[in-house]
């Protein structure tokens, strides 16, 4: 009898077990987004330093499966190239950057804004036809919606930065609507505008040629 009654435990144990089990591997499978962090800006082979200013901005494209595989949505099967953005302040004051433009310009001159929430929102609700150029079979999402782990990353990761306090760095995501075009980053080049120091004078341009990130050697 004593035998009988371990096996009868042990059976009534299977049901929570299986439980456990495909609870632990649904929080395995769900996928949240973690901002990488951000080195100083003249560490990244893209950048462009005012060293007058103490003000250097960095780019570095996640172009990469390898890289890309930060987020949950795809943003390259959709068409969307995400950049990481990096803002560092060597100076003593701190910097604007509430009315700063960022523009990617690429080699025909066509020139690409950031996009907005929502068009990174209807573009994966709704993702263009022959857009994707990854063999891979990724699952297919139903049209006209969005996650909303989708939503929480594409707010979590964009750049949001108002300022940059003396001696720090401010960094994330911009992503440029680049489908159609082949080679985006290739003779490519960032812009960023409007951005002003402590009394209100607005710094020099920053101009950050793509091809510094595409030559610069790989990373062992």
């Amino acid at each position: 009898m004593p035998q009988i009654n371990v096996l009868r435990s042990r059976v009534a144990r299977w049901p929570t077990l299986a439980l456990m089990l495909l609870f632990s591997l649904l929080c395995l499978s769900a996928k949240h987004f973690v901002m990488p962090a951000a080195h100083p800006a003249k560490t990244y082979p893209a950048h462009d330093e005012h060293p007058n200013e103490g003000v250097t901005l960095a780019l570095d494209p996640y172009d990469m499966a390898d890289k890309a595989n930060i987020f949950s949505v795809h943003y390259n099967e959709i068409g969307f190239m995400p950049i990481f953005v990096v803002v560092s302040n060597d100076s003593d004051q701190p910097i604007s950057l509430s009315g700063s433009k960022a523009e990617l310009v690429t080699h025909d001159r066509t020139k690409i804004p950031p996009a907005t929430d929502d068009d990174l929102y209807r573009r994966i609700a709704r993702p263009l036809s022959g857009v994707s150029t990854n063999p891979l079979p990724w699952p297919k999402k139903t049209k006209g919606t969005i996650s909303k782990e989708a939503q929480e990353e594409i707010q979590n990761s964009q750049f949001a930065a108002r300022a940059v306090e003396p001696h720090s760095t401010q960094s994330g995501f911009m992503f440029f609507d680049v489908a159609g075009i082949s080679a985006p980053l290739a003779g490519a080049n960032f812009y960023l505008t409007g951005v002003h120091d402590a009394k209100g004078n607005e710094l020099m341009y920053f101009e950050v040629p793509l091809e510094k990130y595409l030559s610069a050697p790989s990373k062992p």
